[in-house]
């Protein structure tokens, strides 16, 4: 079900970005902050990368890679170093490959290559993809937002580089705390661990109001804190909580073990309803990057409370009230959320 959703909404989507003006089509790239705060993307700004690398990508063949930084390529974590013998796996492994397909687990993305491979994808907080196409001058990119020109591509932050047989697919990452990892199939994936913890995805025919009600029921403490936890639900980031809450009018930092049943279906209404709209609207980036029809048309025009503290409320006109819960800045109204 959630598969055939995101199938028809592909290709409706991404013809319409990709009309536009230039072809420079900017997806699911998230804000950036003037200040120390950064942020990770959210399940719809990976989930729109997928969508325009999967329109431009898939059925290329690997050319050639090129890793400028191994620590990229040879694990997870801040502990990582430059291991050369994976590296030299990592490129003997992936060239002479084709693409087959681009799939998602919460803000995982796997390219899935032929003969059962894979590149396992996480951007993390600065990591950024950009595929650069040689026959028409198109270009998609998604992640953290870097300002990018002809001339700058790679630029000081690009680590790798895959070249295609019809463009140029780089992964630029400034605090290079992303990965991109090979694997040789999903099973050793699995053998990891490396999804064990995650919750459901927010359009699986599993998350149904039953089993939402059950994992509420099940818990206490903060409800934007299980909003956060990928354990419950995977992808929703300080952004969609806070959203979410306020759509279905219940403060962010109300105890969980408080709400009642019509409380947490809103709750569930909520996020069924928010999250494959901003999907379909390619996310979250609107403070930074234009389409290439000079247009901002992404869900960051639909926020109602999201970095919106001290405005006026969209349903009563109110001051929105800011403040920290679950240790992350939160909005809401404290009229008309309860």
């Amino acid at each position: 079900m959630a598969g055939d959703f995101l199938k028809i909404m592909k290709r409706d989507v991404w013809r319409e970005f990709g009309s536009m003006g230039n072809n420079i089509i900017h997806v699911g790239q998230f804000p950036k902050s003037k200040t120390k705060n950064n942020y990770m993307p959210e399940l719809p700004e990976v989930e729109s990368l997928r969508r325009g690398l999967e329109e431009f990508v898939v059925g290329q063949r690997v050319r050639n890679v090129e890793v400028l930084l191994g620590k990229i390529v040879s694990g997870r974590g801040t502990k990582r170093t430059n291991d050369e013998s994976k590296v030299k796996n990592f490129c003997a492994k992936i060239s002479g490959k084709k693409i087959l397909s681009i799939t998602r687990r919460a803000k995982n993305m796997m390219i899935n290559l032929e003969r059962g491979g894979m590149l396992l994808v996480h951007l993390k907080m600065t990591g950024q993809l950009v595929y650069k196409s040689n026959k028409d001058n198109s270009t998609v990119s998604g992640g953290h937002p870097i300002q990018l020109s002809d001339n700058k591509l790679p630029n000081k932050h690009t680590y790798i580089i895959f070249t295609l047989e019809d463009g140029v697919l780089y992964y630029n990452d400034v605090r290079q705390f992303g990965y991109v990892l090979y694997f040789d199939s999903i099973e050793e994936i699995n053998k990891l661990g490396h999804f064990d913890d995650l919750g459901w995805e927010p359009l699986d025919e599993g998350f149904t109001l039953a089993a939402f009600t059950e994992k509420m029921k099940s818990k206490k403490g903060i409800l934007k804190k299980l909003l956060l936890d990928q354990k419950v639900v995977v992808g929703l980031g300080n952004i969609y909580a806070d959203e979410v809450c306020y759509e279905a009018g219940v403060r962010p930092d109300r105890k969980v073990e408080t709400l009642s049943k019509k409380e947490i279906q809103k709750l569930y209404n909520s996020i069924i309803r928010i999250i494959p709209r901003a999907i379909e609207l390619g996310g979250s980036s609107v403070a930074d990057y234009l389409l290439a029809d000079g247009s901002r048309g992404n869900y960051a025009h639909e926020h109602k409370v999201y970095k919106r503290g001290g405005k006026k409320c969209f349903k009563c006109g109110r001051e929105l009230n800011k403040s920290e819960v679950a240790g992350r800045t939160t909005v809401y109204c404290g009229f008309d959320q309860k």
